[in-house]
C-alpha cells in the first residue's frame, strides 16, 4: 500500500511554468514506476507522462512533449512534473499515480493521488 500526495499546483500565465510535486509514503517507492495523469472538465482522464522505477525511462503525452519533464528522486520518495511553457489547454486537475511493476507504462497504475488543480490563464 502507498499513499500519494500531490501539490504544487496552481494559477499561471501562458507561457509560465510550474512544477508539480508526488510524495509517497511507505519504503518500496524505489520498486514502483510512477506515472502523471490529468483531467480537465468534461473530459476523461488522460495519461500525461510516465517514469520507472530508476528515472532511466520516461514516456510522455505527445501534447506535452518539450514543454514537461518527469523525474524522480527515490532517497525523497518524491515525484515532480516540470512543466514550461504552460498552454491553457493544460488547464486540469494533475495526478500521481504509482504502479507495482517497475517498467514505465501509460496505463494500468495501482494507486492513485487527490489531485492537484492547475489553471493556465491565457
Amino acid at each position: 500500500q502507498v499513499q500519494l500526495v500531490e501539490s504544487g499546483g496552481g494559477l499561471v500565465q501562458a507561457g509560465g511554468s510550474l512544477r508539480l510535486s508526488c510524495a509517497a509514503s511507505g519504503r518500496t517507492f524505489s520498486s514502483y514506476s510512477m506515472g502523471w495523469f490529468r483531467q480537465a472538465p468534461g473530459k476523461e482522464r488522460e495519461f500525461v507522462s510516465a517514469i520507472s522505477w530508476s528515472g532511466g525511462s520516461t514516456a510522455y503525452a505527445d501534447s506535452v512533449k518539450g514543454r514537461f519533464t518527469i523525474s524522480r528522486d527515490n532517497a525523497k520518495n518524491t515525484l515532480y512534473l516540470q512543466m514550461n511553457s504552460l498552454k491553457p489547454e493544460d488547464t486540469a486537475v494533475y495526478y500521481c499515480a504509482a504502479r507495482t511493476r517497475r517498467l514505465v507504462s501509460r496505463s494500468d497504475y495501482d494507486y492513485w493521488g487527490q489531485g492537484t488543480q492547475v489553471t493556465v490563464s491565457s
